[in-house]
């Protein structure tokens, strides 16, 4: 297993709440910014391999970026795709961590707690 990726941009408030968790959780982490460190074919292809539902999973559709597209992502071939996407980081959902056998694109708790491997407590009172 690799070290923890965070593609983060700062003022992404789910990159905030998810910087913070596994802060918290004292989670070791290699932190890029997504904009000014865009990742390369190789991350992107490797991000795109641990999909569940593909490039939907990690595209920003409600960004202006998107919005903005003169034309049909799912038209383009994947090396195409991977251009868009390096040429404009903007379309890629925020934050995005993975380990390269797992991926987790936005804040989702469940997800963190799969990919950092930690177990939820409960507290259970008996009365």
């Amino acid at each position: 297993m690799e070290e923890l990726r965070f593609y983060t941009y700062p003022s992404c408030t789910s990159c905030r709440r998810t910087k913070s968790w596994l802060k918290s959780e004292g989670i070791d982490f290699n932190e890029q910014h997504l904009f000014r460190e865009t990742p390369t074919v190789e991350d992107l292809r490797k991000i795109l391999s641990l999909t569940t539902y593909g490039i939907d999973e990690i595209l920003a559709k409600r960004s202006k970026e998107f919005k903005s597209l003169d034309m049909d992502v799912e038209d383009l071939s994947l090396n195409e795709f991977i251009d868009l996407v390096i040429e404009k980081p903007k379309l890629l959902r925020r934050p995005i961590l993975t380990d390269g056998e797992k991926l987790v694109v936005g804040y989702d708790l469940e997800g963190l707690r799969g990919i950092t491997n930690q177990k939820l407590e409960y507290a259970a009172s008996i009365s």
